[in-house]
């Protein structure tokens, strides 16, 4: 659709360009009308905005999926959305290699996305990978009435809060990351069942993560099924990840958005876990989804002198 220039100046409310934080531990909303005309410098205000708030909102827009990718861009490289290999079994091959659909419609009996309608665990994307995403975007198309909801954890805050002994006792641990199933619980091609947690597939991470960008520590936890802390006998192992696990997904280190048609949101990996609410199998849900590349995962011992990031407390 062709618009005029007073269409791009009204829709850029004159350039103005609003970050307003959305709870006390995480996220914010981006208020900037229509993405499409943001300059250079908007960009690197909200960029900055997305790096102090872990996760950014924005609200009304109406792009393609080119429009989409672009919009990607200003945060990094794109990566491919998943290697076909990496999708469950029946699902339709995707248009774009860059944009991933995540829908529970089935088409002519095929499914037009991946993740269905349940429960997508707390996890951080692409952990199972040597150097996981830098952050991950999500377009909303079609929405739910009730559900599918998208929730975030802070992690800065989750290790700020950590017990101290228990901090100490995750000093230079690492976790092996499983590679054999999505975060819907969906087995990836070619893959068998984990029998053993510590011979299943998948890449080793720090425990406490160094930010690249910020130079602030958070806990980097990957994906709670058939994680394994490298070293420990098992049982040691699974007592020490519920602990992590039960710390750092507690509601008051959280924020769920309720979706709207035409939402975006772009999160932190490196910072950030996600999960999703389940909803009615009958209800649409269509979203589309890219994300950019990240690094491998690294702890630096500054990074343990700094003060707390800002986002690192529960007050308001």
């Amino acid at each position: 659709m062709l618009r005029t220039e007073a269409d791009k100046r009204k829709s850029n409310h004159l350039g103005q360009i609003d970050i307003v934080p959305i709870r006390a531990v995480i996220g914010a909303e981006v208020r900037c009308g229509d993405v499409r005309d943001l300059d250079t410098a908007a960009w690197k205000t909200i960029y900055q905005g997305w790096l102090e708030n872990l996760v950014v909102l924005f609200r009304g827009q109406h792009l393609s999926d080119e429009e989409f990718l672009e919009f990607a861009k200003h945060f990094g490289e794109l990566h491919i959305a998943a290697p076909p290999n990496m999708m469950p079994v029946g699902m339709k091959a995707r248009d774009n290699e860059y944009v991933g659909i995540i829908s529970n419609v089935v088409e002519n009996g095929v499914p037009i996305g991946s993740l269905g309608h349940g429960e997508a665990v707390w996890h951080t994307d692409h952990s199972y990978k040597e150097e996981p995403l830098k952050a991950s975007v999500l377009y909303a198309l079609e929405v739910p009435p009730v559900g599918g909801d998208t929730g975030f954890a802070n992690m800065y805050l989750a290790l700020e809060t950590l017990p101290p002994k228990l901090r100490t006792r995750i000093k230079g641990l690492t976790i092996k990351n499983d590679m054999t199933y999505n975060s819907a619980g969906q087995i990836r091609r070619g893959f068998s069942p984990v029998t053993d947690v510590r011979s299943a597939p998948g890449p080793s991470h720090p425990i406490i993560r160094t930010h690249p960008e910020t130079g602030y520590n958070a806990l980097y936890l990957g994906r709670r099924p058939n994680a394994y802390i490298n070293g420990l006998p098992v049982e040691e192992s699974e007592a020490l990840l519920n602990a992590l696990w039960t710390h750092a997904s507690q509601p008051q280190f959280t924020w769920h958005h309720k979706w709207k048609v035409g939402d975006i949101l772009i999160w932190d990996n490196r910072c950030a876990m996600h999960h999703r609410t389940p909803f009615d199998a009958q209800s649409r849900r269509v979203m589309h989804r890219t994300a950019i590349k990240g690094t491998a995962p690294f702890e630096s011992e500054e990074a343990g002198k700094k003060p707390p990031h800002l986002r690192s407390n529960l007050k308001p």
